[in-house]
């Protein structure tokens, strides 16, 4: 299994997920800042030459969100996924969409300072964003309740995300969720995988 792969990067939750699996993988790294062409086997995995990327076997797929899913599907249902045929499938379904069609859309205008426009935005606005996912915790500790599952891989990057960047409301329910999230070991390794590829050579 071979990830394509920069730091500080949305290919980062992916690591994290990979992770979670405790499965072998390959790190490819991908210079995003670089011009020119990019490498055939990327391009075949990501068309629009962006990261993350995978390529398992003969399956490529693209996107973050879309790969949790496949890695979830593929490698974890039950656990990290609730089954096809479990009745909690919807829901799951709903909230690992619910990073980047509402969260990071609404999360991108609060940061650009332009007026919010919920009756054309698909995501409402930033304030109704934070509710419903506050809300959609108050079962905790994770999103589908007291099983984490690859959800909480895209909405709590997305959430230490904002907390990074200062963003976060006063939200207790949202604190409490990103301080779990962060202390899992997976989530550590992977962000040590970041911090490794930051540091100078030879250091």
């Amino acid at each position: 299994m071979k990830i394509y792969w920069c730091p500080r990067t949305r290919a980062s939750r992916v690591v994290w997920m990979l992770e979670e699996l405790g499965r072998p993988y390959e790190r490819v790294y991908v210079d995003i800042r670089a011009p020119g062409p990019r490498d055939p086997e990327f391009l075949a995995a990501s068309p629009m030459g962006k990261v993350p990327a995978l390529a398992d076997g003969p399956v490529t797929v693209a996107d973050s969100a879309a790969i949790c899913l496949y890695l979830a599907d593929r490698y974890a249902s039950g656990t990290l996924a609730p089954a096809i045929d479990d009745p909690s499938r919807g829901r799951f379904l709903y909230w690992i969409m619910y990073a980047p069609g509402v969260f990071e859309p609404a999360m991108a205008e609060k940061f650009s300072g332009l007026p919010a426009k919920r009756q054309t935005h698909g995501w409402g606005d930033f304030p109704a964003m934070i509710a419903t996912l506050e809300a959609g915790l108050a079962a905790g500790p994770w999103i589908m309740g007291d099983t984490f599952t690859a959800a909480d891989v895209l909405l709590g990057s997305s959430v230490a995300f904002l907390r990074m960047f200062g963003g976060l409301p006063d939200s207790p329910v949202l604190s409490a969720y990103a301080d779990r999230c962060v202390e899992r070991p997976a989530y550590r390794r992977a962000m040590a995988l970041d911090e490794q590829a930051d540091a100078p050579a030879g250091t």
